[in-house]
């Protein structure tokens, strides 16, 4: 008898390594690789039509027309949006994608590792290829931004639009369409071709331009011209719950006008060719504040103009997203110059972006008259205050903070102080306004930080196509209008630890930061409007109108004392909670008086002993005897 024993088992192998091959190939099915981006104009015009009718349901629906030629297409859904500065890219609420040609349906396979990209082969004969979709707008904040109520939606084009990969985003020519509710008005970026009863037909743009170019509609609506007889038009365009929060005074706009000339005198320039503030009034449409070339996103609660004396805390929104228009996105980082939105952006600098911008918006409230000078240092002073205690400083240095749009996308932190966020905005405003008074003071106050706006924002008058810079680009220009070591001086705040905030600006200013019992009125607007006590300098934490802690402070005093922001105070000193109960407790403890809290976590009730006799205390900012006053300088309007 032969043995056939090494044959078999060969043979066996062989079946073997051909089963498990079958099962990976059913189970991951071939695909092509994402083509990279290439410097070549798209075939064609795509078409997308955009029904935004759906207000009781919240669903955007989609129909684009893709020329195509008839092989494999991969299409992408944007994934890095410029103005979030991560890859945040809403794809989770893209549904119901199907593709047809030549009127039969065309399937599509997600690639496994870039899952924004969809592939698609084109069948033969086929010229263009249908898309049908939907953005399901979120029904709850849990679930996301608000963006489509009962009277104002928002539509924003990377959310609701898909694009052929393989090339540079600015070569790719949409044509977009939107219908609207009936008789709804609307404003945006974008140029109008035609209005047909509620169709409004845009004007062909490039990707890049579409993807920066929102749009705001809504049933209660109103458009101020913030620059008469200007050479560009740049509006205010307001939507609203109501008509009656619509009502501005002339003295209101008048401060929005001031904004738009104190930006001219400041930059020396434009860089639009016009510019539209998408502006939302709401208690339902999302809040927020998003920069584009030609345009913002703008969102608060309604009462800004008809509860104008409680709404100073909050006006400097406007002037911080015009910032951008020059700082961000004229003037660019060079970890920005991405060919399209799914390349990955380089934040590294974004304390230039958003610190500088951070700077500029305050100082710009306060010269255009839409901030007192109070206010504006009031905001001053909360923001020193807050950067003053970042206990996180100690092992997480401001610069790695540009990493937080990536890593957290601002979702919520259990221990914000010890976890640290986007720092970069406002203790970059600080590092700008060290680096302002340093020049005054080195200049004998002959230049500022104002000449390195113009000299740095203020290029190519007219221009918008971006212009891309490094760090190298920011120090030399710095040395140009003061020298100094500016390299040395900008890293050791980026990447030094301390201890506390970078306030040497505020005292080369001619001002101190210090504590008092009162707080300011900033303060007393804020905790309003938030239903909160915030009591984060004396307790350590912030409490909510029904005894919810949170924002605890790290290794301040509720922390030493075991309290975390996942528990309620039930009573202080034996008696139901109040915040006045609380911040008389706390004034009293300085006689010597204890005081206990009664602390519910989930199940458990315990009892809390503060060990604390230091009162109430709110920052706010006192004038250094004997020093120049430099603030004024810096808030006063230009000439």
């Amino acid at each position: 008898m032969t043995d056939r024993t090494p044959q078999r088992l060969k043979t066996l192998a062989t079946r073997s390594a051909s089963t498990v091959a079958l099962a990976i190939a059913l189970a991951f099915p071939a695909h092509a690789d994402v083509p990279a981006p290439v410097d070549q104009p798209y075939p064609g015009t795509i078409v997308l039509n955009v029904d935004a009718t759906n207000l009781s349901q919240q669903i955007f629906r989609m129909h684009m027309t893709i020329p195509v030629k008839p092989g494999p297409l991969t299409l992408l859904y944007p994934q890095w949006l410029p103005a979030n500065h991560g890859p945040n890219g809403p794809i989770t609420q893209l549904a119901g994608l199907k593709f047809t040609a030549n009127g039969k349906p065309v399937e599509w396979t997600r690639d496994p590792v870039q899952v924004f990209a969809f592939h698609v082969t084109v069948p033969e004969g086929a010229t263009t290829l249908e898309a049908e979709y939907q953005y399901l707008s979120p029904l709850d904040t849990s679930q996301g931004r608000i963006t489509m109520t009962d009277d104002i939606l928002g539509v924003q084009w990377p959310s609701v639009t898909l694009y052929p990969a393989g090339y540079v985003a600015r070569r790719i020519t949409v044509q977009p369409n939107l219908k609207l509710p009936a008789g709804w008005k609307y404003a945006s970026a974008l140029e109008t071709q035609d209005r047909q009863g509620d169709d409004v037909h845009f004007k062909p743009h490039d990707l890049e331009t579409l993807i920066d170019s929102p749009l705001f509609a809504g049933r209660y609506a109103k458009t101020f011209d913030l620059d008469p007889g200007g050479k560009v038009p740049v509006r205010l365009n307001v939507f609203a719950d109501t008509p009656e929060s619509l009502d501005a005074k002339p003295e209101q706009i008048a401060a929005h006008r001031a904004l738009v000339q104190q930006a001219y005198k400041l930059f020396g320039s434009y860089h639009y060719n016009h510019y539209d503030f998408l502006f939302a009034l709401s208690d339902e449409f999302g809040g927020i504040g998003r920069e584009h070339h030609q345009s913002s996103e703008n969102g608060v609660k309604p009462g800004y103009f008809t509860d104008w004396a409680k709404s100073e805390a909050g006006r400097d929104l406007l002037p911080h997203e015009y910032t951008h228009s020059w700082d961000g996105k004229f003037r660019r980082p060079a970890g920005q110059n991405v060919p399209n939105f799914n390349t990955p952006l380089q934040n590294e600098l974004l304390w230039v972006y958003e610190g500088q911008t951070q700077y500029w918006g305050n100082v710009l409230a306060a010269r255009s008259g839409l901030v007192s000078a109070a206010g504006a240092r009031d905001a001053l002073a909360a923001t020193a205050a807050r950067y003053d205690n970042v206990a996180g400083r100690a092992w997480r240095a401001v610069q790695d903070t540009v990493n937080d749009p990536i890593l957290n996308a601002r979702r919520p932190l259990g221990w914000a102080n010890w976890q640290c966020s986007e720092d970069y905005y406002s203790e970059g405003q600080l590092i700008w306004l060290d680096v302002d008074t340093r020049i005054r003071e080195l200049s004998g106050d002959k230049r500022s930080l104002n000449d390195f706006a113009r000299a740095f924002y203020g290029i190519k008058d007219g221009s918008f196509l971006p212009e891309f810079y490094t760090f190298e680009d920011v120090v030399a220009a710095l040395n140009k209008v003061q020298p100094y070591d500016w390299a040395t001086f900008l890293r050791s705040k980026l990447d030094g630890h301390g201890p506390g905030a970078p306030l040497d600006g505020l005292a080369r200013a001619g001002w101190k930061l210090v504590y008092t019992d009162t707080p300011t009125d900033l303060i007393k607007g804020a905790d309003d409007r938030n239903k909160v006590t915030d009591l984060s300098y004396s307790l350590g934490f912030t409490v909510t109108a029904d005894g919810g802690i949170r924002s605890v402070i790290w290794d301040g005093v509720g922390f030493r004392a075991g309290l975390a922001a996942n528990s309620t105070i039930v009573a202080v000193n034996n008696r139901g909670y109040k915040a006045d109960l609380l911040k008389k407790a706390i004034r009293e403890a300085k006689d010597g008086k204890p005081i206990e809290l009664l602390v519910k976590k989930g199940n458990v009730l315990r009892t809390v002993s503060l060990d604390y006799r230091g009162g109430l205390r709110y920052p706010r900012l006192e004038r250094i005897p004997g020093t120049k006053d430099r603030l004024d300088g810096i808030y006063s309007a230009l000439k």
